[in-house]
């Protein structure tokens, strides 16, 4: 390899070169920027095929390895409890930066919607009432069939299997090690295509980019950079207080974390999307200490329960649309919206669009609040969901190493060895294996 080149080695530098030149692309040649939309497509389609095998494997093979079912039931409570009260937290933050800042404050967009606007609001309303309550929530977690989950993309319902599939196999008086052996295989395979798809990562990264920028341009980010900038800025402040707070009770750094997550961060910058990460977290977070239980449980729930920049966005669009629909809400219809967004926040993390459809159902919810009102955030929602895909990757992160510290299935010398050896990390990012590693054998004997 020539040596001017080197420098762009790492999958990290790769994508945030890729991430530059798509704005450019997008501001300059925006026809050019949305004619690159299959590029970014294809790449998160490809990987999202290999999520459910990844989640199914990992969890499986964690569990079996677990001879005390109730650390199971243990971990599962607190991961819940934690999601829960994260989750509050995060609503809180919203509610309060848009009561103190009021970035819907005089727009006065109290007609109805019109144009594409109005059917955009009449498609997410119809996806709304097709998500259903509490009870569809809970019946769509259960799959058609042992291969619908796969084939569907469905991360719980994914979940969910692995867990019976574990929990079975652990309970055998006989465990069927030749099925856990074959499994353990086919885990490799899967994580060895996810290196190879990884190699992907700037070509997608710069096609979901480029289209981003070049259909949506500089204008309508403008007329609203108010509410945009102080997504950002509560995004920002829960992550280095709120999850920094929580991390260190757990004797943890943030700054470590997100070091340990640079090549996901940027990842998901590119391509607005969490779910790209999951695969690589599961396996980054296990050679970084966790123990594969812990991993296999708590992260992937953690994508449809403990939601936080998507939390933080839809309290702070309500109290948006209240102001910019000069419709005021008292302290107490404010803190009953909270109540609802425990519920329409969770779930619906693989839906495309899902955020609109959870601020929809929410608004459906609350009769004094117009739904036109979303027709003045369909410009710059896009530009927000960076912000809200980070967040929700951090603090899926920052969830699955504390609760795995409270369990005492954490490895704090893995984790600052990990960090401390870029050849390793730099090898692990491209071979994407399983595989424990000789430094690592030696930490965990020191």
């Amino acid at each position: 390899m020539l040596k001017w080149l080197a420098p762009f080695r790492p999958l990290y530098i790769q994508v945030l070169v890729a991430i530059a030149i798509a704005i450019v692309v997008g501001l300059v040649w925006p026809e050019t920027g949305r004619a690159m939309k299959p590029m970014g497509d294809a790449f998160i389609a490809i990987l999202k095929t290999l999520i459910g095998p990844i989640i199914f494997t990992t969890v499986v093979l964690g569990l079996t390895q677990i001879h005390d079912l109730g650390k199971l039931g243990r971990v599962a409570t607190k991961a819940l409890i934690y999601f829960e009260v994260v989750s509050t937290l995060a609503l809180a933050v919203g509610l309060i930066v848009g009561n103190v800042f009021q970035p819907g404050a005089g727009l006065h967009a109290t007609g109805p919607a019109t144009g594409a606007a109005a059917t955009a609001i009449s498609n997410f309303e119809k996806s709304a009432a097709k998500a259903g309550g509490i009870v569809d929530f809970l019946m769509a977690l259960i799959p058609k069939t042992f291969v619908s989950a796969f084939a569907e993309g469905e991360i719980l319902q994914t979940l969910l299997l692995a867990i019976l599939f574990g929990v079975a196999a652990t309970t055998l008086a006989k465990r069927p090690s030749r099925t856990l052996d074959v499994i353990a295989e086919i885990q490799k395979l899967f994580f060895r295509m996810l290196g190879f798809v990884m190699h992907l990562a700037p070509f997608g990264a710069f096609g979901a980019m480029a289209y981003t920028v070049g259909t949506h341009g500089g204008s309508t980010l403008l007329s609203l950079m108010k509410l945009v900038l102080l997504v950002y800025g509560s995004c920002l402040f829960f992550i280095f207080v709120v999850l920094a707070g929580i991390a260190a009770m757990a004797g943890l750094s943030i700054f470590k974390i997100l070091r340990l997550i640079k090549e996901e961060i940027l990842l998901v910058l590119g391509t607005s999307s969490s779910e790209v990460a999951l695969p690589r977290l599961l396996q980054k977070l296990e050679n970084a200490g966790c123990e594969r239980s812990v991993v296999g449980m708590v992260l992937p729930a953690g994508y449809s329960f403990n939601t936080d920049g998507t939390a933080i966005y839809m309290s702070m669009a309500v109290v948006f649309i209240s102001q910019a629909t000069d419709t005021p809400l008292s302290l107490w219809q404010q803190l009953s919206i909270l109540a609802i967004l425990l519920f329409t926040s969770k779930g619906g993390a693989a839906v495309s669009g899902a955020g609109f459809v959870k601020l929809t159902a929410t608004l459906q919810s609350v009769p004094t609040l117009p739904l036109s009102g979303l027709g003045v955030l369909l410009g710059v929602d896009r530009f927000m969901s960076e912000a809200r895909s980070i967040t929700n990757m951090i603090g899926n992160t920052v969830a699955t190493l504390v609760i795995a510290k409270w369990e005492n299935a954490f490895d704090r010398a893995k984790f600052d060895a990990y960090l401390e050896d870029p050849t390793f990390r730099e090898e692990w990012a491209t071979r994407a294996e399983p595989a424990p590693q000789p430094h690592m054998q030696q930490a965990e004997q020191a």
